[in-house]
């Protein structure tokens, strides 16, 4: 993984690149949540219910849990630009052949597709943005980008609630796939090559594996957001249609409902981030905000119209501190070299999304068995189960200073990744 240009960038160029990459991780989430309100249409014409909705959520979590890892090897080999262009450009790809396909096999195999894209583009990206700026000015940059995950899964859901009525779901899944498609062209000419090179690789003893597949913190993280990772992405694919089965909503009030799930945490990432690099008790703060997630979850089968709603609005900007800290964490992992900080981050996000991947379709099959109402008490206690993994999350140094060992991998006024 690179750790930054070998000359600054302009700033010009730094605000130009970062809006770009935000703008796809925008895409990037539109194209997770677009099917979510397809669901009973996909439902209707290949003759499946809740639980094959259920397998089809978790199969881009499949995709997109099981080449997070090599996608940080890849990183670091060919540079964080090109492997999280080419992860965007796949996403798109896949959203298309979705619209395209002849029956539930194939779209389910399309998310497959579409979620290594995913795999691709993310912790690459994260490495690229905060390799733009320098130490102690990449909360904001690195929050926001985490957060327009949710503005964009926010549209998502919207966005498709409102165009399935108008162009049918193949329709509405096809816009967001060429939607994609349009701003990778944008970031080929707008993120410079420069930024996010490959570097030499330091040496490491034959056979060790890299310092961050080993780390404590890691795992640790990993394990204790898998119930938060499966209630984030099931909510947000299943509240429309819970609204339109049980509360009765039109599609479009569905899809207005479901925004509130997930669009808020978009300001919930820059005041995750910042907060992670000022205070360092980076364990209350994931344990106190997973547990208020968790919380409201079950709050909902038993709420009206505007409960539900500030419920969503609170659970969303919730969730989006969580990531936010989650992402910003690795940095002050002393002990990792910066170069595999994306390689931890792709672990860590590997192991939530292939215990994500679970929850959803459990949550899927509970509804198919019992009801909507119990499947929402599952998914509210996964998400406090888990976090009993954040007791092995090592404490933060106070000073956040690095070691020398690590600090002389790092080139004079070039930021970590």
């Amino acid at each position: 993984m690179a750790d930054g240009p070998a000359e600054p960038l302009a700033p010009g160029s730094v605000r130009r690149a970062t809006l770009v990459l935000i703008a796809l991780r925008v895409g990037y989430a539109y194209n997770w949540f677009s099917v979510g309100p397809a669901l009973p249409s996909i439902g209707a014409e290949f003759s499946v219910g809740p639980a094959e909705w259920g397998v089809l959520v978790a199969a881009f979590l499949v995709g997109a849990g099981l080449f997070q890892v090599p996608a940080g090897f890849l990183s670091r080999r060919y540079g964080a630009r090109s492997i999280s262009l080419a992860g965007v450009a796949l996403l798109a790809i896949g959203a298309l052949a979705g619209a395209l396909a002849p029956s539930y096999a194939f779209l389910l195999a399309s998310r497959i597709a579409a979620g290594v894209g995913a795999a691709l583009f993310f912790s690459p990206a994260i490495g690229l943005v905060a390799s733009l700026y320098p130490p102690g000015r990449r909360g904001l940059p690195v929050g926001t980008f985490s957060s327009a995950f949710s503005a964009g899964a926010g549209l998502g859901v919207l966005g498709s609630s409102l165009l399935i009525p108008e162009i049918g779901w193949r329709g509405a899944i096809a816009f967001g796939g060429l939607l994609l498609g349009a701003i990778v062209l944008v970031a080929l000419r707008a993120v410079p090559k420069a930024a996010g090179a490959p570097t030499p690789r330091p040496i490491r003893p034959s056979g060790r594996l890299p310092i961050a597949l080993r780390y404590r913190g890691v795992w640790a993280v990993g394990v204790a957001f898998v119930g938060v990772e499966g209630a984030s992405f099931a909510t947000g694919q299943f509240i429309v249609p819970y609204g339109e089965a049980v509360e009765g909503w039109s599609i479009a009030l569905a899809g207005v409902v479901g925004m509130m799930f997930v669009l808020p945490s978009f300001f919930g990432g820059p005041v995750g981030g910042p907060m992670a690099e000022r205070f360092r008790n980076h364990r209350a703060q994931l344990a106190g905000t997973s547990v208020l997630v968790g919380g409201l979850l079950a709050l909902v089968p038993f709420s009206g119209l505007g409960a539900v709603i500030a419920i969503g609005i609170a659970f969303s900007f919730g969730y989006g501190v969580i990531y936010a800290v989650m992402y910003v964490i690795p940095h002050f992992w002393t002990e990792i070299p910066p170069e595999e900080v994306p390689l931890a981050i792709g672990l860590f996000n590997s192991i939530q999304l292939a215990g994500g991947a679970l929850v959803s379709a459990l949550f899927g099959w509970v509804v198919s068995v019992r009801s909507y109402a119990f499947a929402w008490e599952v998914l509210a206690l996964g998400v406090v189960a888990f976090l009993l993994a954040l007791l092995a999350l090592p404490a933060t140094r106070p000073d956040g200073a690095r070691p020398p060992a690590v600090a002389a991998t790092f080139r004079p006024g070039a930021p970590d990744p």
